[in-house]
């Protein structure tokens, strides 16, 4: 039997290249070795405040973008976190587990909170590891595909793993994280420290799935570079570095070959070839995104849904009798 991997993405902002190749791109990948499940995770999104139309339409538009990706339905299970309700019953189990102190560590609630305020915060900004460890538990997954920002969490759902089955016995397999080398973490194009993120206040931060190829030039051309002219691949110029990575990972060609190709070349003709890729790659993935229906998107959601459903309880049973719940 193949080994199981589950991941997911949150459908809220505009997923962008980052989304893209640090994640998406290598479930397609991954799915040829491995018994997959790729959930949009709606739960997760409403940690913050979510208009409700435009959760549901961003929620069916990931989908699309997933199945436009190459995520394929009957290769992967597909589905919505909200339509398998084991994954908040077993969150809940979790979160009389963790400990505070487990959940003050981790680095993304201090960033999102620090930008609130700690004390108009939800508490489920707080807890939610809780909810992603049980996403990942529920399946018996063995590979987590992540970001490198998201690798203190897969640590966690280890933790709760391990301390679930020294209390109530051997249930849980004990995940592990998979990062992609480069596409790990793709950079904002306009500050090359901090990953590109959909929520950042700047769209020239990043270049969404759905942007028109044109416009996606631009933001390429403007993107922030290092001191000096030559192409190079080093720490010293995380820019340039960032950029030719995402060059790399959607042209399919090799870090190294992008640096000799451009050798004794300067960063403008650089960044023309680089925007020529992302519009070219752009082109052809909105053509296969407006070519699936709602309908189909949907149909696809409830039958994966159904598929995962049918593990998800059997998992969950057996944890309702551990735990010493009447059945």
């Amino acid at each position: 039997m193949k080994q199981r991997i589950f991941s997911g993405i949150q459908p809220s902002g505009n997923l962008h290249i980052g989304n893209y190749l640090g994640a998406i791109k290598q479930w397609v990948e991954l799915q040829e070795k491995y018994d997959a499940l790729f959930c949009i995770v709606d739960l997760h999104a409403i940690t913050v405040p979510q208009d409700p139309e435009t959760l549901k339409k961003r929620t069916l538009e990931v989908a699309k973008l997933y199945l436009a990706a190459g995520i394929n339905p009957e290769k992967a299970m597909l589905f919505v976190q909200s339509h398998v309700h084991e994954h908040a019953e077993l969150g809940w189990v979790l979160t009389t587990l963790v400990r505070l102190g487990e959940l003050e560590r981790m680095t993304q609630y201090k960033d999102k909170s620090q930008k609130s305020g700690v004390a108009s915060s939800g508490a489920g900004l707080f807890t939610y590891p809780a909810l992603m460890a049980a996403d990942i538990l529920l399946y018996d997954t063995v590979v987590v595909p992540v970001g490198k920002d998201q690798m203190q969490h897969i640590e966690l759902a280890r933790d709760l793993a391990e301390r679930f089955n020294k209390q109530f016995g051997q249930i849980f397999v004990i995940p592990e994280g998979r990062l992609s080398k480069q596409g790990a973490l793709i950079m904002g194009l306009d500050n090359p420290v901090k990953k590109m993120s959909k929520s950042a206040a700047s769209e020239y931060n990043y270049i969404a799935l759905l942007d028109d190829p044109e416009v996606a030039r631009k933001k390429i051309m403007k993107a922030v570079t290092d001191s000096g002219t030559e192409v190079l691949y080093s720490d010293a110029k995380p820019a340039l570095v960032n950029l030719i990575n995402i060059f790399s990972l959607l042209g399919n060609i090799s870090v190294g070959e992008v640096v000799k190709r451009y050798a004794g070349k300067g960063y403008a003709e650089f960044k023309r070839d680089l925007a020529d890729t992302v519009a070219e790659f752009l082109v052809n993935f909105q053509q296969k995104f407006f070519a699936i229906s709602d309908e189909e998107a949907l149909r696809i959601l409830h039958n994966g849904a159904d598929r995962a459903r049918a593990i998800a309880s059997e998992k969950m049973k057996t944890v309702r009798e551990r735990v010493g719940f009447l059945l």
